[in-house]
Parts: structure tokens; sequence; C-alpha cells
């Protein structure tokens, strides 16, 4: 069944105020381009304000220093993304999981199930495994011996959480992804490569989001742990025995190596490569394809590689650009200074 709001009900949802009609039924979420009669939509990027007049929606999320247009509907908030994010989850909430335990699922005898689980085909869950209620476990998760995960938490299809690992409450780890893998440690024996034991394990805490293909290795002692909150993206390589802070933000192909801390609300961006052994302080943003080879201890914004403060980087750039010019000017001075060294050397023989 369809659900309809009125804009009224919406705005005492997210608690915005409305400029236009506050009883007009709203019964979808779209973008500006795509959204039509009945739809609400959002400008959360100053360059989309253009797009207000042509719109089709019924009406429209923005911050109050957006001007109201004659005609057009306004839920004001103050963060519009937020409020599109929560507006959008009202209206599309996520189906019910089928409960119960498939028939063709593995549950050893020892095992240890919450109610209202949800645990499809070809989930192997193995010896002295906790799993807490409504839990989700979709078709080919892998649950290692003593691995314990806490209510509320869905895993996607063919994640694997190895052997005495730990997932907190309200955890999403989407397809593919290994929690619990082995750290990469070896000790060199003259040519060849002897493996150290990775005997600790990952520690997954509350409300963490862990993207697809994305790797965590267990500690070689103790514990690799992500903290409270952390969103990780697709495609990220954790090392043995880091520890990410809490509310942090990992976007794809982010590679961090072994026991590096990362301190809480830390962003990562794109392709970042982190050297191990480090710290990063709270509140530290790195841009994309920097490479941090040292600690960082004050909160900014940081870039490049190595990674430095970000406004010293974009003038290295403005610089790095132009270098060719600057060499062909260097090359002109150092033909001129040949040349007057010359004629002051002919004029001393004279």
């Amino acid at each position: 069944m369809m659900t309809k709001k009125t804009l009224k009900e919406l705005a005492r949802f997210v608690g915005g105020d409305i400029a236009g009609d506050e009883n007009i039924a709203i019964s979808g979420v779209a973008g500006i381009d795509d959204a039509g009669k009945g739809d609400i939509t959002f400008i959360a990027n100053p360059k989309y304000i253009a797009k207000i007049s042509s719109a089709k929606a019924s009406a429209i999320i923005a911050s109050p220093d957006v001007k109201r247009e004659e005609g057009k509907n306004f839920l004001y908030v103050k963060n519009p993304y937020l409020a599109f994010a929560k507006i959008l989850a009202l209206f599309n909430p996520p189906p019910a999981p089928d409960k119960g335990i498939h028939p063709e699922a593995h549950i050893h005898h020892t095992a240890e199930i919450g109610s209202s689980v949800s645990i499809y085909p070809h989930v192997f869950v193995d010896e002295a495994v906790k799993i807490g209620d409504r839990v989700m476990l979709c078709p080919g998760v892998y649950l290692g011996k003593g691995v314990s995960v806490g209510d509320d938490t869905i895993l996607y299809s063919n994640v694997s959480v190895r052997e005495g690992c730990y997932l907190g409450r309200r955890v999403i780890v989407h397809c593919n992804s290994v929690v619990g893998s082995d750290g990469f440690g070896f000790a060199k024996d003259g040519t060849k490569y002897y493996k150290i034991p990775q005997m600790g394990i990952v520690r997954i805490e509350d409300d963490v989001e862990i993207g697809a293909c994305v790797t965590i290795d267990r500690a070689t002692l103790g514990e690799t742990v992500i903290k409270r909150g952390t969103k990780i993206d697709n495609l990220v390589q954790i090392a043995h025995n880091v520890e990410v802070g809490e509310d942090c933000i990992i976007v794809a192909q982010v590679g961090i190596a072994g026991s590096t801390k990362i301190g809480n609300r830390v962003t990562l961006a794109g392709q970042v490569g982190v050297v191990g052994h480090i710290e990063i302080g709270d509140d530290v943003i790195i841009g994309s394809q920097s490479g941090v080879a040292q600690g960082i201890f004050e909160k900014g914004v940081f870039s490049g590689s190595p990674a430095i403060p970000h406004r010293e980087w974009l003038k290295a750039q403005n610089i790095f650009a132009k270098l060719p010019e600057m060499r062909k000017m260097l090359l002109e001075l150092e033909k001129r200074i040949q040349e007057i060294e010359s004629k002051s050397h002919r004029v001393k023989e004279s």
C-alpha cells in the first residue's frame, strides 16, 4: 500500500517549517529532475537552485536561505540532505525478511540463536557461535567458531566472519566482505618468509556499516577494532591491529597498514594510503589519493603524497602546473648569464 503524508506531517517528522500548502499530499521522493506531482524533492547543493522554477515536484526540501518562488511549496530545514534521507526511509521501509532458519542452513548444535532471526539457505554457523535477536544472515554467510553477532545485524550474501570475531548491534556488512582474515605478517628467514600466526580477533562495534568486498584483518595479538558508528565503503583494506575511531568515513580503495590508530570523526577519501604504526588524530580529513607517511595530530584537511595541509598542497599544485614555463625561463636566464660571463671574460683578456 502506497504511503501518503501531508507536508505538515513531514514537517513535524523532520522538524521543519513550511512555506506554502501544508495540506498537500506527498506520496514519494525523487530527484529534482525526475520529481512530479505527489513527489517531494530536495536542494542540498546551491548549483541546483536554478532548477526550482522548472521543478514539477509538489514540495521542495531546502535550507532557509533558499528564496521561495511563487506557487512552490517548501519544507525548510537546517540540513536538507538529512531531512531527505529521513523522508526517503519513511516512504521506503525495508521489506520484512523471512523469519526462521532455512532447512538448508548448517547450524552447529552448540550455537546460541536469538529470537526472530532470518537465516537463509547455505549459511554456515560453526561451533559456539552467538547470534542475537532479529539478525539476518543471507545466503552463503560463514560464521567461524566462537563468533558473536549482536542484535539487528545484517550480513549480506557470502560474507565471512572468521573464528572468534565480534560484531556489535545494528552492524551491516555487504556482500563478499571478510572480517577476520589473517593479517599480512611474515618474518624473514634468510631468503624465505616465515608466516607469523595471527592469533587475535576483529571487534566491530555498534552501528558500523561495511561495504562490499572489504577485508578487515584479524590482529596478530589482541584486536583490530572498528569503533561505533564508522562507515566503510567498498573495496577497503584494513590491516592487522588497526584501530579506527568512532563515526569515521572511509571511502573506496583506502588501504590502512598494520597497527595504525585512527581517531574519531576522521574522513579518508578515495584511494588514500596510510602507512603502519602511526596515529591520525580526531577530526582529520585526508583528500583522495593522498599518502599519509607520518602521524597527523592536528585537526584539519590534508592532501597530497606525502600528505600536507591542504592549503599548502594547493599552492604546490599551482607551482607544479607552471614548472615547464619556469624551466624554460630558468634555461633562458642560464643562457644569458653564460653570455654575460663570456663577455666579461673577453673584456678582461683585452
